[in-house]
């Protein structure tokens, strides 16, 4: 029993923040409609000295050179190093999606021009994102497992808790019994 309780409050640690976090941002999920938000949209330019147009020379999803994506990096305060170019014969165009918002870069192949655009959906729609692991890294999609192992620790440990002191609580069962049958009630019954 001492063993299950250590690694119960161990788990709970471990997962307290995270489980907030996403306790929290389920209720905003699940109210998304209701909480408006006005995206800020901020739009920049630039462009490419000249020796850096000649570079330009990518195909089909190639990311942009090092010395471009930091020339780059400079005019609009962007970092597109690694990220796949969608090449075309006259532009490139870079994605860079993020938690809670999005960005683009278009560079003109011909003259260097560079022009980008910034959306920030706010606060909420960042924590959001997170919730999913939505264009979060590949840091915060270990969290994610690690703190999801820590989670099912903390559950299993629990039911193995409650075990060992059902005899004294006889309405232990009970309430395990509905946690179980009452989200299968509403999904088997209610969701279309």
């Amino acid at each position: 029993m001492r063993q299950f309780v250590a690694w119960h409050w161990i788990s709970a640690a471990i997962s307290l923040a995270a489980m907030l976090l996403f306790a929290v941002t389920g209720i905003t999920l699940n109210h998304a409609a209701t909480i408006s938000a006005e995206p800020v949209v901020t739009q920049r330019t630039g462009q490419l000295p000249a020796p850096l147009v000649r570079r330009l020379t990518g195909s089909g999803a190639e990311p942009l050179a090092p010395v471009v994506a930091d020339a780059v990096e400079n005019a609009v305060g962007l970092d597109a190093r690694g990220r796949a170019g969608e090449w075309s014969d006259g532009e490139v165009y870079v994605a860079l999606p993020r938690p809670g918002g999005d960005a683009w870069i278009s560079i003109d192949r011909t003259t260097g021009a560079v022009e980008a655009e910034v959306t920030d959906r706010g606060w909420i729609a960042w924590a959001n994102d997170l919730h999913k692991g939505r264009n979060s890294g590949a840091a915060w999609f270990w969290f994610i497992d690690v703190f999801a192992v820590a989670c099912v620790v903390f559950s299993i440990t629990g039911l193995l808790l409650l075990y060992m002191h059902a005899r004294r609580r006889p309405s232990t069962w009970p309430i395990v019994a509905a946690g179980l049958v009452l989200p299968l009630i509403l999904a088997i019954f209610f969701i279309h």
